[in-house]
């Protein structure tokens, strides 16, 4: 089942022998931006602070609660944050991810409907100014990467330019069975809770 999905696809999450997936992570990767010095002569690095951040809402579209930088768990342990990255990449691309949000789909809530997975430059920072910034979407654990959903260049990506916040994707249960929505959407918003407001109103 290898899938790479375009924005706006739909999935479900049964593996081609059946089973059910269960661990999900989204994994954020950027870099810093560059300054040219006087006379393009040295430089100096910015760091760039992104934030990825998972909101939870109930079959009635209501939140539940937010996993994000200054929570990085959710009360049950579905739901985990690696910690706040203040910086990006200061040495160029790594290939490492700066920031991954683990998901248990087997642990949430039975109230749980809706998981959403949103992005937010915390100093305003524009997408189109990043050097390098992609999100992968894939089942696995932050050490090993079995299959990915879905990727997204925002850095270089057409629309995300004049940024700064995006929803990535909703993981969204329908008769029991866990299902992908591959969003990959700039939105006008400027901080965390105005996105999460956006996806109540537009993406569940």
């Amino acid at each position: 089942m290898a899938i790479n999905l375009e924005k706006g696809q739909r999935i479900s999450l049964e593996k081609s022998n059946g089973s059910k997936l269960q661990n999900i992570c989204v994994g954020i990767n950027w870099g810093a931006i560059e300054k040219k010095g006087l006379f393009g002569i040295g430089g100096s690095k910015e760091a760039v602070d992104l934030d990825g951040s998972c909101a939870l809402f109930n079959a009635n579209k209501q939140l539940e609660e937010v996993v994000y930088f200054g929570n990085l768990k959710s009360k049950n342990g579905s739901v985990k944050h690696s910690g706040d990255d203040l910086t990006g990449d200061m040495g160029g691309d790594d290939g490492i991810d700066n920031e991954v949000i683990t998901l248990d789909l087997s642990l949430l809530n039975e109230s749980t409907t809706y998981v959403a997975f949103v992005l937010n430059s915390f100093r305003g920072h524009d997408f189109g100014k990043i050097p390098f910034a992609s999100i992968r979407i894939y089942e696995g654990t932050p050490k090993r990467v079995n299959e990915v959903f879905a990727k997204y260049d925002i850095a270089n990506g057409p629309g995300f330019a004049g940024h700064v916040s995006m929803v990535m994707g909703v993981f969204y249960k329908r008769n029991g069975e866990w299902k992908f929505n591959a969003i990959g959407e700039p939105t006008k918003d400027k901080k965390l809770q105005e996105t999460v407001n956006t996806v109540m109103q537009q993406y569940l």
